[in-house]
């Protein structure tokens, strides 16, 4: 299996995979063309924001971590989580996120760079100011993992409403910013998009197919695809997505995670 020499998890706030279908998206549909992807990943209940940012980043459900609202509280049972893993491997981990709870999603001493641009102070421009600052750090491709972290869309779905016309232009916008950034990406980096969440009307946090389900495109070295793209049959969960970055770097799972990597060679 092809190894990475770097990941880039780009996770775009309360995208729904039918909402990345409808949307202009060249920038997403090049890398799924390109590598692996699937409509139909799920995340965790309650599908709300930290809960699912935490079972990404610590490979385990909330039942395990015990986070269950967006307030965070140090788990009771700790696990090992994504940055940990990354930074015990000898590599510098980046943040770059613009909701100021992803803070707690590694301790401090496993990151290397954090840059947070606050919602509330930037409104709008909060995305832009994300994506600057990747594109800033990133060419200069001396990092091993970073997290970019799109926030704007889930405001603009609590808003607007999911699948509303501004939620399907937001996708676009979010679009040309995950572009720049992926411009500037080493060839042999691992290119991760996903999302916690979904929405549906002007809310998520049930159990509803359309809060529950995600989209996850995988590029990159290693990553088999097809022409015009390889479709994931297997049931995937956000769990996986740990598990899967971790292999693609050469690192070993910590046996505590409940999630899986993902297969993704051909026969």
């Amino acid at each position: 299996m092809a190894t990475a020499q770097s990941a880039v998890l780009f996770v775009v706030d309360g995208l729904r995979p039918d909402g990345w279908q409808q949307a202009h998206t060249p920038v997403m549909d090049r890398l799924a063309a390109a590598g692996a992807s699937t409509v139909a990943a799920r995340t965790v209940m309650p599908s709300v924001s930290l809960p699912c940012h935490t079972s990404l980043f610590y490979g385990v459900a909330p039942d395990r971590h015990g986070i269950t609202t967006n307030v965070w509280q140090p788990p009771a049972r700790p696990t090992p989580n994504l940055c940990e893993v990354v930074h015990a491997g000898g590599r510098k981990v980046l943040m770059f996120f613009n909701w100021s709870e992803l803070r707690d999603m590694a301790p401090p001493r496993f990151v290397d760079e954090s840059h947070f641009f606050s919602l509330g102070a930037y409104h709008g421009d909060a995305d832009t100011r994300v994506c600057a600052a990747a594109v800033e750090r990133l060419r200069t491709h001396d990092f091993g993992f970073a997290f970019v972290y799109f926030g704007w869309l889930d405001l603009v779905g609590h808003a607007e409403g999911w699948m509303s016309d501004a939620y399907i232009e937001c996708i676009a916008e979010t679009d040309r910013a995950l572009g720049r950034v992926i411009d500037v990406l080493p060839s042999d980096c691992l290119v991760v998009v996903t999302s916690d969440h979904g929405g549906h009307g002007k809310t998520h946090g049930t159990d509803d197919d359309q809060d529950m389900t995600i989209p996850l495109i995988l590029a990159g070295p290693g990553v088999a695809g097809t022409p015009g793209g390889r479709t994931i049959d297997a049931p995937v969960n956000i769990v996986d997505i740990a598990p899967t970055i971790s292999q693609r770097l050469g690192l070993a799972a910590p046996e505590d995670w409940s999630g899986r990597a993902i297969h993704l060679e051909t026969n």
